[in-house]
Parts: C-alpha cells; structure tokens; sequence
C-alpha cells in the first residue's frame, strides 16, 4: 500500500498532520470495529485501516529522522500484500426425518433447498467505494451546519459519507441490497446404516459449489414405527395377533421384519419367538440384533354355527379313541360312575370294605298303594 492509498483509506488528503491522522484513525475504528459491526467486510476494512494508519505514522517518523550518507543499496523490494482475512464459512443445519427401516438399512437422500448470496461487488454492503474522497465533506467526515440565524455554527456528520470521508457509489449487481438472489442446491446423501435419534452427520462441501460453502450439519430424527418398538442395544420388539386356530395347529404366519414380511412357524404353547439378525444395528455400521415377535393367540367371540359343528366333529374323534392321560382319566371316571374306586378294590382284594357301600346287586321295588276316590253326587 502506497502513501497515497493510505491517505484515501483513511479519508485525507495527502499531506494531512499527524494530529488529523489520528482522528480520522479514531472515527473509522468506532465505526468499522468488528465488535461494533457485524458486516462481513468489517474483518477486511478494519486491516487496511490498521495498514494505513502504521504506514503514515512509519512515514512521518522517518521525515523527521535525519537523513543517512547515501550508500549504493538495492533496489527495494515491493511491499508484501497484506494477508487475506481467514473466511471458515458456518456450515448449515439441516433436520432430516428418517424411517425407521431407513435409518438400519442405510439409504440415500436428496437433500433440496436454497443459498442466500452475498454481493461480491459490494462485499455484502450495498456500496461501493471507489477510494476517492466525499465532495459533500471534502474527506473530513463532517460538516458545517448553522444554528438560526447563522448564529454559532456547529459541526454535525457528513450525511452522505457516514463520517468515514469516503465517497461510495450504489451497488449495480445487488439493487444496493448487499445480496443476490438466492442459489438453489440439490445434493445426494448417503445416509450409514444404524444412525439414531439425535445423531448429527456432516456433510462437507462439495466440489464446484454445488451446495453449500461449509457443508451441512444433518440432525437425524427418527419417525415413530407403526409395528415395532426400539430398545437401547438394537433389539426390535413386535407384538402382533395371531389366528387361535393357526397356533393351535403350529401353522405358519407371515411376521413383519425391516426387510419385509417373513414366514414363521408357530409351536403350539409358545408365544414368544426370537429372530436373530432381523432387528437394528447395535452400533453404526454393526451388526444387526434380533426381532423378538410376541403372538397373541385369537379365538372367535362368538363361535359360528359351523365351527360349533366342527368342534363337536373334532370331540368327538377325540372321545371315540382317547390316548394317553385322557385315556387313563376316561377309566378312573368309569370306575367312579360304578362305584368301584379305590375303596372297592381293597374290599375285593380281601380287606375290610366299607359297610355303607351300595349292594352289588339292587334291591327289588316297592309296591306302589292306590288311595280309593271319593264317590261323587
């Protein structure tokens, strides 16, 4: 930066006193100060009002030295540019709901929106400065302004410069707004098997600014399932309803699992069945657990005419030929009915029987006596 260009960033002629230097420094560090402004050229113009500044003040100091023998040298070396701010650009937060069949199978999502645009005419200002002086202030920043009737006249700040001495043009490309119209995106991301609720992914810029500048920041949310249920380490649970008369027959039922519907064979008794490796990833990218299906067995209420008619078909080729325990209950039943339980059995085998016991063989009727009727009138 030249002595000049330092002058017309700072909103002086050249030549200005150092005590003029000074207050011009002051009145441009309270306006573009990043604490006081918020603008993303603040960074920017508040180096090259610092650069200014130390260049005028090296260049008076050296004025007043007094000069050195003149020696052949070098010629000097241009000065170095100043460094360019560091610009990390914020990445932008985005909520995105997932399935939960999405979310443990991983999935691939296209993610839309739309980019508001800073002016880089302008850096985001609305103005431009082409780097001359403000005619209204001649650069000083202010102005006079006269009390009534041109008494005391007093100095105010220069309306069309904003104080800082500097002449600025409207900005074409932005309408003088400081933004552009906004940018629309589109990106496809890939979403990892076995992310959850509350999870945070992060996208990184891609190549050729097809979206945003810092990336994005994705917030899964997982939808609530209509069928399962989703424990801590990856266990699935679904409770479902069942046909009584399937599970009563050990049929088989079609159950519902993240990848679509499977056959399962029912076992007469049991109503808790474990798949392994059907539920979600215990961690991301890890292996999957298990479903665990609870049946419940459901009967018909009331029964229908027709199933009343086949259930007693279904008794009845049961009572016809018994097995097993009923078998053996059906003949304890009999001896019961004919008086020969166990009692009667001790009294065949030779010991003492009970002597209330019913006789062996009946005993005979008892006549039946007429009462004579009455004769009648």
């Amino acid at each position: 930066m030249s002595t000049e260009t330092a002058f017309r960033e700072l909103g002086l002629q050249p030549g200005a006193s150092e005590a003029e230097i000074k207050a011009a420094w002051r009145r441009l560090v309270s306006r573009w100060h990043p604490d006081r402004n918020a603008s993303q050229a603040a960074v920017e113009k508040m180096q090259r009002i610092n650069q200014a500044f130390e260049l005028l003040q090296a260049a008076a100091a050296g004025a007043e030295e007094p000069a050195a023998p003149a020696q052949p040298a070098s010629p000097p070396a241009p000065p170095a540019p100043p460094p360019a701010p560091s610009r990390t650009a914020t990445p932008l937060s985005r909520r995105i709901k997932l399935t939960l069949e999405e979310a443990a199978l991983g999935c691939v999502r296209v993610l839309r929106g739309q980019l508001a645009q800073a002016c880089e005419a302008c850096g985001g200002q609305g103005l431009r400065f082409p780097g001359s002086a403000c005619a209204t202030c001649d650069g000083e920043g202010e102005v006079r302004e006269r009390a009534w009737y041109g008494w005391m006249a007093t100095r105010v700040t220069c309306p069309d410069c904003s104080g800082d001495g500097r002449a600025r043009l409207a900005c074409s490309p932005c309408g003088s707004t400081g933004k552009l119209p906004p940018r629309k995106y589109e990106l496809k991301v890939r979403i990892p098997a076995g992310v959850r609720d509350g999870d945070l992914l992060g996208v990184p810029p891609t190549r050729g600014g097809a979206g945003p500048e810092g990336g994005l920041d994705l917030q899964i949310e997982l939808q609530p399932h209509p069928l399962f249920t989703l424990e801590a380490d990856g266990t699935l649970r679904c409770t479902m309803p069942v046909d009584g008369f399937r599970w009563l027959g050990s049929r088989r039922v079609e159950v519902p699992t993240l990848a679509g519907s499977q056959p399962l064979a029912l076992r007469h008794g049991e109503c808790v069945y474990r798949l392994p490796g059907q539920g979600f990833p215990a961690t991301r990218r890890g292996a999957r657990a298990d479903l665990v299906v609870t049946v419940q067995p459901v009967f018909p209420q009331p029964w229908t005419s027709d199933q009343q008619i086949l259930l007693d078909r279904l008794i009845a080729t049961t009572t016809a030929a018994p097995t097993g325990p009923l078998a053996d209950w059906q003949r304890q039943m009999q001896r019961h009915a004919a008086g020969r339980g166990p009692a009667a059995d001790e009294g065949e085998a030779g010991r003492p029987s009970d002597t209330n016991a019913a006789p062996d063989h009946p005993a005979p009727p008892r006549p039946r006596t007429r009462r004579p009727r009455k004769a009648t009138a």
